[in-house]
């Protein structure tokens, strides 16, 4: 009588020789090339050599200006010597930009920059590294000048700051963040200019750029499309929500000023010696002031040249050698501009009486 039940293993060698033809083929199918599924496969291609010079497209405005005055942009190293909590010498040291320009090694940067420091380390675009020394600062204007022992340096040509535009192409090259990211340009316009916001005790208008400016750009170049080096970068509105709002001293205000530094060590500047305020700061304060044109003069030094001319404390100065002041901001550009012992007219007006008072400007007293 025939069994009922089959023993599994029939099954099993069924499966298992159904299993074999199907690895078979599976296994024939993955001998196969991939060519004859996909094929001709493509070569990615390799750029041949290219030549040093880049196409019309790429040699824009913006990459010529870094070309340019890239070089003349250098890193500076702040080292100062403290000591510790436990009295072990530390090093402190920050950084920031400067830039040469003059090829025998003469270098401007922020005041800020410099300030405080034991030791200078000015390094170059080239990858060298020299000993630098302060030669002179001028807090009242963050700028400073900074000597290296070197010739044949790649200097920067400085442009002409009066001559900009508001709209025009803005370069600013310097070492944000440090010198890791030295060399580093960024690229934007001019947004204003004769902008003043209160650092201090800063005197000059100063010029307002979208590029963006990092820590450590202080004291690098603000270059225009020509190349030129119109301004050194000194500040940025970092207040939350604030975006692209950066500061540069234009080189118009910086060239006199690292003259004299150069020649003197300081910076020997004119003064009229009285203390001025806008018309609506004075107002504020509790003055009786009846216009809102000219500055302020909320008070006068006794020995100061002013003094000697006759202006006293209440005048309002609504024009210095011909220029208006209408703000405080104006009267001292116009001061930094004359010379120490220059007689210039200054219109004032005295209980709605216009006059004018010959002053001979004196050299501002050391503070």
């Amino acid at each position: 009588m025939p069994n009922r039940f089959q023993p599994p293993f029939v099954l099993l060698q069924v499966s298992i020789l159904v299993g074999c033809l199907l690895l078979a083929g599976c296994a024939d199918g993955f001998r196969k090339p991939l060519t004859q599924d996909l094929g001709q496969v493509p070569k990615i291609q390799v750029p041949q050599a290219q030549s040093a010079n880049i196409s019309e497209y790429r040699n824009t405005p913006i990459v010529r200006a870094a070309q340019s005055a890239g070089p003349s942009v250098v890193g500076i190293t702040n080292k100062a010597y403290k000591r510790d909590f436990f009295d072990r010498q530390v090093v402190e040291q920050g950084s920031g930009s400067g830039v040469i320009f003059d090829p025998n090694g003469y270098i401007v940067t922020n005041n800020h920059v410099v300030e405080g420091a034991e030791e200078i380390v000015v390094s170059l675009a080239d990858g060298r590294s020299l000993a630098g020394r302060v030669l002179g600062t001028d807090p009242v204007t963050d700028l400073a000048v900074v000597k290296v022992e070197a010739t044949g340096l790649p200097a920067a040509v400085l442009g002409d700051s009066d001559a900009i535009v508001v709209g025009e192409p803005a370069i600013a090259i310097g070492n944000p963040l440090g010198l890791e990211f030295k060399g580093t340009v960024t690229a934007g316009v001019i947004s204003a200019l004769n902008r003043s916001i209160d650092l201090g005790e800063r005197r000059f208008k100063l010029i307002q750029t979208d590029a963006a400016i990092n820590p450590g750009n202080s004291g690098g170049a603000l270059v225009n499309a020509d190349g030129m080096v119109i301004g050194i970068n000194s500040a940025k509105i970092s207040a939350a929500g604030v975006e692209g709002i950066g500061f540069a001293i234009p080189m118009n205000s910086a060239r006199p000023i690292m003259q004299s530094i150069i020649d003197t060590g300081r910076v020997i500047r004119a003064y009229l010696g009285v203390g001025l305020m806008d018309p609506s700061v004075a107002v504020q304060y509790g003055y009786d002031v009846k216009t809102d044109k000219g500055v302020f003069v909320a008070k006068v030094d006794k020995d100061g040249p002013a003094a000697k001319a006759g202006i006293t404390e209440g005048d309002i100065i609504i024009s210095v050698d011909g220029s208006e002041t209408n703000s405080v901001v104006d009267l001292r550009s116009i001061i930094d501009s004359k010379q120490v012992g220059s007689v210039v007219p200054v219109g004032i007006i005295r209980n709605d009486v216009p006059m004018t008072a010959n002053v001979t400007l004196e050299e501002m007293p050391a503070t």
